[in-house]
């Protein structure tokens, strides 16, 4: 069932494999309250981590184009696996014959544009999603706005499927937090700045503070997407302008909306009512 959308009600799209866009959802409100935001969670074909980059591709267009007819000029891929694998061919390949106004952004970029700036060594890990991982996406990012940072990279495959079991107190979260920021560490010891590439990870980061020593700094992408998206709106007037100002949150699945309901709570901080969505 689509949402019935007027045509003054033009919001932002926030689209993630799942749950962990939340956490950029959260934060752009708590920047940016003013604006409509339209959240797609594509639940029933969740966690996108480790599938190739064609099926990545396939299923975040898919999602973009809902969100397009939900009336959003403006999505944000809150999923770093979605904009490692699709953003850029969506942005080249599929906008300009679906309608060269509407814009698609990621959360890698902006993540890469400040990094840098936090590290003293040259030296910073990512922890992140196979896929992630596998598209080198953060390497060539930082490589653009920092050539003289090294990055180092940690896959963490267990840690998506621990949170969202509610499974952070657990002595598995524990184990497999240990197991991964030990395996970043032995890659260099100067890492002084690491990278949360999953915006499921805020979630670990008192654990993942446990661990690691007192020197590094983490960085989560909330407050850094919200900025970025923040200077993109003043320089992008007209695409300000277009976007309604009710301060309204509506949410959709792929999946069960009671299910979805039930957990989106954990990672929004705030309880929400959404609608199911079949593609």
């Amino acid at each position: 069932m689509l949402i019935k959308t007027s045509k003054t009600y033009s919001p932002i799209g926030v689209f993630d494999s799942g749950y962990g866009g939340l956490t950029i959802l959260k934060e752009l409100v708590n920047y940016l309250p003013q604006y409509d935001y339209l959240y797609f969670g594509d639940n029933a074909r969740a966690p996108y981590g480790s599938r190739s980059f064609e099926t990545v591709y396939e299923y975040t267009l898919e999602c973009v184009k809902a969100l397009f007819n939900e009336g959003c000029e403006l999505v944000i891929l809150a999923c770093n696996t979605a904009s490692a694998k699709a953003l850029r061919t969506i942005q080249q390949k599929d906008l300009p014959l679906i309608d060269a106004s509407k814009r698609v952004l990621g959360v890698i970029r902006p993540t890469a544009e400040i990094a840098g700036n936090y590290t003293t060594t040259k030296e910073v890990g990512v922890f992140a999603t196979p896929g992630t991982v596998t598209s080198k996406s953060y390497i060539m990012e930082m490589e653009n706005f920092f050539p003289d940072v090294k990055i180092y990279q940690e896959a963490c495959p267990m840690w998506v499927p621990l949170i969202e079991n509610n499974e952070l107190d657990g002595v598995g979260a524990d184990y497999f937090v240990s197991k991964y920021v030990g395996q970043l560490m032995a890659q260099s010891d100067r890492i002084d700045t690491i990278i949360l590439g999953c915006t499921h990870y805020p979630l670990l980061k008192p654990l993942i503070e446990k661990h690691i020593p007192e020197k590094i700094q983490l960085l989560t992408q909330g407050a850094i997407v919200a900025n970025s998206l923040k200077d993109y709106l003043i320089r992008h007037p007209k695409m300000e302008e277009g976007i309604s100002k009710n301060n309204q949150r509506k949410f959709i699945t792929t999946d069960s909306a009671y299910i979805f309901d039930k957990q989106a709570s954990l990672f929004f901080g705030q309880d929400v009512k959404s609608t199911f969505l079949s593609l």
